[in-house]
């Protein structure tokens, strides 16, 4: 029976909640703290407008797992909730696949979903959303209307005056944020039209790349989602290293027999990746990583960045604090990674440079682990029939079933898989 979360129907259940600094709910640390299992499978959701669809994440991702783990295996399940957001355009498969009805008529415009969503994840800017909300429903054919829009923007990520020399954004903030308004919106409006395309979706008022200003707030409001975005990345690192990472390592150091295996999707990659931060060098508990569609580098692993050799990733090494292999699933159906995170990580220069490929740029999710000596890449079947290896870090292409999902997103929430359940219990040698 499962405990701690209703609407999971798995047990023993926690979750484990996180605000936007990385502390730690008291009460939710303490439950966890109580479980009484051998291993815990701990995971962390991507972006969500709220802790119900986090929920139905969980439920539907944990449903497969009593039926595949070894009979000496009691298996603790851990949901990490922390302060995120999905806009309700995005299409979760088996949950909202073509979104909500009122999203998908709202055009550019916010639906109240996502306005409210907005709202949680921006508190105190009310002012700042009601008149990005109010551009949104209105649409000027303004140049001065859209400059407008980015500088609102601009203030609710924090960016105002990021601007350095010749118009560059300051380091850490994407150029995306300083750059021409127009250019800016054009270029996402271009983009969200080849996502569309990608998925099969007829082109539409929403996806057009005209030259009209009036054409261009679609891809406005795609700066707005960019800019949540941009702010789940960073929260995402915190949470992870200065929140999940010491509440696991006081967890192991009470209960040194406990095995841990951490799941991330999305920027949920990125929050137990970054707990390995704050792993001991030479501590055994964590058994094994299998990252989800992971919305960051593909080069966090690397000791040398193939285009900065002087310089690492931003994880660099850490698999070493894995007791078993670090396992990046990735899909090429995965418009979010494979479009617009890119896209948003060095947006520079003119229109047709900003839609130009730069594997610099690349995500996890969309190519898999890059640039890590000795990485195999497998297919979903080959990991599946013969194995994973014991440690290091593997990148399996799991396209063949991460595939489903309509713009602006594509497949990136397709996870729901007991293909990829098999994956994390052959990744933490947790089988029957």
């Amino acid at each position: 029976m499962a405990d701690g979360g209703a609407g999971i129907g798995v047990g023993p259940y926690q979750e484990l909640t996180f605000d936007a600094q990385g502390d730690a709910d008291p009460a939710t640390r303490a439950a966890v703290a109580r479980m009484e299992a051998t291993d815990l499978l701990v995971f962390a959701h991507g972006w969500n407008s709220d802790r119900s669809t986090a929920t139905r994440l969980f439920d539907r991702f944990f449903a497969p797992f009593p039926g595949l783990v070894g009979a000496g295996v009691r298996l603790g399940y851990v949901g990490v909730v922390w302060p995120s957001m999905r806009f309700s355009d995005e299409p979760i498969p088996d949950f909202d696949p073509h979104g909500t009805p009122a999203a998908a008529a709202a055009g550019p415009a916010l639906d109240a979903d996502t306005r409210a969503a907005l709202a949680g994840f921006w508190p105190g800017r009310e002012p700042e959303l009601e008149r990005v909300a109010a551009l949104l429903a209105e649409r000027p054919e303004s140049e001065a209307a859209l400059g407008e829009f980015a500088a609102l923007v601009r203030q609710l990520v924090g960016a105002e005056g990021a601007a350095g020399p010749a118009g560059a954004a300051a380091p850490g903030v994407p150029d995306l944020f300083v750059r021409d308004a127009v250019t800016v919106c054009r270029t996402l409006t271009t983009a969200l039209a080849a996502a569309g395309a990608a998925a099969g979706e007829p082109a539409g008022p929403d996806f057009t790349a005209g030259d009209g200003l009036r054409a261009l707030w679609g891809g406005a409001k795609e700066l707005l989602r960019q800019a949540t975005y941009y702010e789940m990345k960073k929260r995402a690192g915190v949470v992870g290293e200065h929140g999940l990472g010491p509440v696991l390592t006081d967890l192991a150091g009470r209960r040194p027999a406990l095995r841990f295996h951490l799941v991330g999707h999305s920027f949920g990659a990125r929050v137990v990746s970054f707990s390995l931060r704050a792993v001991p060098e030479g501590a055994r508990y964590v058994k094994s990583l299998t990252l989800l569609q992971g919305a960051f580098s593909h080069y966090a692993f690397s000791d040398r960045l193939p285009h900065a050799p002087g310089r690492g990733g931003g994880l660099r090494g850490l698999q070493r604090r894995v007791d078993g292999p670090v396992v990046a699933c990735h899909s090429s159906h995965d418009s979010a990674l494979g479009v617009f995170y890119p896209l948003a990580s060095r947006m520079a220069g003119d229109s047709a440079g900003l839609l130009g490929l730069d594997e610099r740029w690349g995500a996890l999710g969309h190519d898999g682990v890059q640039a890590v000596p000795g990485t195999p890449r497998l297919s979903l079947d080959g990991a599946l029939n013969g194995g994973l290896p014991g440690a290091g870090c593997v990148s399996v292409d799991a396209g063949s079933v991460v595939r489903r999902g309509g713009p602006p997103s594509g497949a990136h929430s397709d996870i729901c898989h007991e293909e990829l359940a098999r994956i994390v219990v052959g990744a933490g040698r947790m089988g029957r």
